[in-house]
């Protein structure tokens, strides 16, 4: 048997250990990634602390987010070759939490992951048609912070209800401007974001056209939006999804609109005639996986011309 370093978290509430895990092959539709770089997702804290549901047997290895190398393919794998660069996203990543709403989400990701797709270790096994290529100009660190930030908005927005919103995706006939003059994000406009105000400058480069000081009070939040010559906030997503930034997003949703949240919510808009919905922000479900995969060769194009940029990073020193 051959074996790779992994990083193992023996149980809810202890600590990491470095230990071997064996290298999987991969299956029909797969293909085996030696990873280069691992990005730390907020999933893996909350695994470490509390538990997930997902994660019904210790030790376990985490890991949502990595980069790497294509080294083995599996049957009837098409896309990718080895020696590919690609990013890839775990089968459990972006579900934050679910309920009995949600049962058959649960029946699937529990028979669908294992220690063998997570990225804490030196090879992980991962859907060939969800991995994204990655080009020359962007490097493995980059690469590892892409999926997590692109897939929850890509399926709330474009995946066909419930799971999204059923919008038309950019790269779909009429989709590319389609909704300009709508203050939403990715091909919407105006893009209104609050942020820490160091952040300004960058997220202008990126594509904003407001950025406000997420740390003001609602009130003074909402007379700035108000200057802002648009149309009502109809979509608004929430990628903090906080009691506080719910009830903020929801009191400046128009009546009639949609707001987004990544965890469950703890506002209900019912009377105000809102609607907040729980996004399960993957690809891999199986509702999700056809526009995941056309979502996955957009990406590389996207990523490649710059249309797409990654995140900034900070690279952790020792391993």
């Amino acid at each position: 048997m051959t074996t790779q370093k992994a990083l193992w978290l023996p149980n809810i509430g202890a600590e990491y250990t470095l230990g071997q895990n064996e290298i999987p092959e991969p299956g029909p539709g797969e293909v085996l990634v030696q990873l280069e770089a691992i990005a730390l997702n907020a999933l893996d804290w909350k695994v470490q602390q509390s538990g997930f549901f997902m994660v019904k047997e210790y030790p376990a290895i985490v890991g949502e987010d990595g980069a790497g190398v294509v080294r083995k393919v599996g049957d009837g794998v098409t896309n990718l070759s080895q020696g590919d660069k690609v990013s890839v996203l775990s089968s459990r990543g972006a579900c934050r939490r679910a309920g009995t709403h949600y049962s058959h989400i649960v029946r699937f990701f529990l028979t669908s992951f294992g220690n063998k797709y997570a990225t804490c270790q030196e090879y992980c096994l991962t859907n060939a048609q969800l991995a994204v290529k990655i080009p020359p100009s962007i490097s493995f660190e980059q690469a590892a912070s892409v999926s997590a930030g692109f897939i929850p908005f890509a399926v709330a927005t474009y995946a066909q209800q419930p799971q999204g919103l059923g919008f038309i995706p950019p790269f779909e006939e009429g989709g590319l401007g389609r909704y300009a003059g709508q203050p939403i994000l990715s091909g919407f406009s105006p893009i209104i974001t609050t942020a820490s105000l160091h952040n300004k400058d960058f997220l202008i480069s990126l594509g904003a056209t407001h950025v406000l000081d997420r740390t003001i009070p609602v009130t003074a939040l909402r007379d700035q939006i108000a200057q802002i010559p648009t149309v009502p906030l109809t979509y608004i997503f929430d990628a903090v999804s906080l009691e506080e930034t719910q009830q903020t997003a929801l009191s400046l949703l128009a009546p009639g609109g949609t707001l987004i949240v990544v965890t469950f919510p703890s506002v209900n808009g019912d009377q105000d005639n809102k609607k907040v919905r729980v996004v399960i922000g993957t690809f891999h479900l199986p509702e999700n996986h056809a526009v995941g995969v056309k979502f996955s060769i957009a990406l590389t194009k996207w990523l490649e011309e710059g249309t797409i940029k990654p995140n900034k990073i900070e690279v952790l020193p020792g391993g």
